[in-house]
């Protein structure tokens, strides 16, 4: 008897607990109730009325949802995937921005010890040097993303972060971005632009739709992540790994190195 007893306190105990934790879903139908919960938990950690209002208004996207379970580009062997994302194209026309422009990567790199070419790179493989930055909202996106089950735990800091960006007028709730909420010339996740984003061209401001803001935000957080200033970040090296902080797909951090070399000559 001690025994049943105690086996149906401690199911009891483990059916209790996850009730005080925001629930996640999987479809649509439970979201707004999701939100509900979410607020308070935002307003615990610092979140003013301005985002709040804005997480209230929030929509399902289920757009992201549906790019969230079909990424396969990162599935493809290495020369498939520069071939699908034109890793020669990216580095040429890197080579040619650098030249029109020597003293801003300079300053970039001199500020933060981040080469030029592994810069240009990740600009140029992340929004083709921001010809095409997304078509998403980036709230709707991040909010569901927090909710869905799959990956709350990684993205509900993100939509914090969206929220507190959107109380500081960083970021309108219309903010336009990628399937998973990524914003700006490279693409940082709203929970990063938070915690890494510069003012790259001295307005006053960090707006990552601002070319020199996003390049010096994105050389910030590498340098932030670990990088060691002068050294190689060809596969094998210290700073390789830090490029995993930018991106966790093996072909991803391969194409950025080889790219950022043949960019920087």
């Amino acid at each position: 008897m001690r025994i049943r007893a105690f086996a149906l306190a401690l199911a009891a105990l483990c059916l209790a607990g996850p009730a005080t934790a925001t629930p996640c879903g999987d479809s649509a139908a439970g979201f707004d109730a999701w939100k509900r919960d979410f607020a308070r938990e935002a307003a615990s950690a610092g979140v003013g009325q301005r985002g709040l209002a804005a997480l209230a208004a929030t929509q399902y996207a289920q757009a992201t949802i549906n790019a969230d379970r079909n990424q396969r580009s990162f599935r493809l062997s290495y020369p498939e995937f520069c071939q699908k994302r034109g890793c020669d194209v990216i580095a040429q026309q890197g080579r040619s921005r650098k030249a029109q422009n020597p003293a801003f990567y300079a300053s970039l790199e001199r500020a933060y010890g981040v080469p030029s070419g592994l810069l240009i790179a990740i600009h140029g493989m992340e929004t083709a040097f921001g010809r095409f930055m997304g078509n998403a909202n980036v709230l709707n996106a991040t909010a569901t993303l927090a909710y869905d089950c799959r990956r709350p735990d990684f993205f509900r800091p993100h939509l914090i972060g969206a929220l507190r960006m959107i109380d500081r007028g960083m970021m309108s709730p219309g903010a336009i971005g990628a399937m998973h909420g990524e914003l700006g010339h490279t693409q940082f996740l709203p929970g990063n632009a938070l915690t890494y984003g510069q003012d790259g061209n001295g307005d006053g401001r960090t707006d990552l739709t601002d070319m020199a803001d996003a390049l010096a935000s994105t050389a910030n957080f590498l340098r932030q992540k670990g990088w060691r200033p002068g050294e190689s970040y060809q596969p094998g090296s210290h700073n390789f790994e830090v490029l995993k902080q930018w991106n966790a797909a093996g072909v991803y951090q391969r194409a950025l190195a080889e790219i950022g070399a043949r960019i920087d000559g």
